[in-house]
C-alpha cells in the first residue's frame, strides 16, 4: 500500500481532532458532574480527572491547528481561492477560541481556585464555590467552544464552499 505524505498528515490531523474532542467531552462530563455535586469530597475526587482531560485538550488543540496547516500545505491547498473557503472559515473560527484563554478561562480559573481553597478550609461546599462553578462567563466560553468545534468539524467534513 502506497500512502502519500499528504494522506499520512491528514490522518494525523484527524486523529488529533479525535484526541482533542475526546478531551473536551471528558472534561465537560466530569466538570458537569462536579458542578452538580454538593459533596466536597466528591468534587475533590472529580477535579483531578477533569485536570487530566484538560491535559489532553491543551496539546490536542495545538496539534489540530499545526497538523491542519501542515495537511493543507502537503495537499497543496490554497487558503484564499474560490472553492477553498471551507479551509479559511474553520481556521478563523478556530483562532477565535484563543482569546477565551486569557480573557475568561485564566482569570475565572483563579477565582475558582480561590473559592475551592476556601471551601476546603471550611470543609464544605461554600456559596462562593457554587457561584464559581456556575460562572456565566465560563459557561458562555464553554458553550462557544463547543459550538465552534462543532462548526469546524462540519466545515471540514462537508466542505460547503
Amino acid at each position: 500500500m502506497d500512502v502519500s505524505l499528504a494522506t499520512f498528515v491528514v490522518f494525523l490531523h484527524v486523529a488529533a481532532g479525535f484526541w482533542f474532542v475526546g478531551g473536551l467531552l471528558g472534561r465537560w462530563i466530569v466538570l458537569g458532574r462536579a458542578r452538580r455535586s454538593d459533596d466536597l469530597r466528591e468534587i475533590d475526587a472529580l477535579l483531578p480527572a477533569a485536570d487530566r482531560f484538560e491535559k489532553i485538550v491543551i496539546p490536542g488543540s495545538a496539534a489540530v491547528l499545526v497538523l491542519g496547516l501542515i495537511a493543507m500545505w502537503a495537499q497543496d491547498r490554497p487558503l484564499f481561492e474560490d472553492g477553498a473557503y471551507w479551509l479559511l472559515a474553520p481556521l478563523v473560527l478556530y483562532l477565535s477560541l484563543i482569546p477565551l484563554v486569557p480573557l475568561i478561562f485564566l482569570p475565572r480559573g483563579r477565582v475558582f481556585e480561590s473559592a475551592l481553597g476556601d471551601a476546603r478550609q471550611r470543609g464544605t461546599v461554600t456559596p462562593e464555590l457554587t457561584t464559581a462553578f456556575r460562572d456565566p462567563w465560563v459557561a458562555f466560553a464553554r458553550t462557544y467552544e463547543a459550538v465552534i468545534v462543532g462548526l469546524v468539524i462540519a466545515l471540514m467534513v462537508l466542505k460547503p464552499f
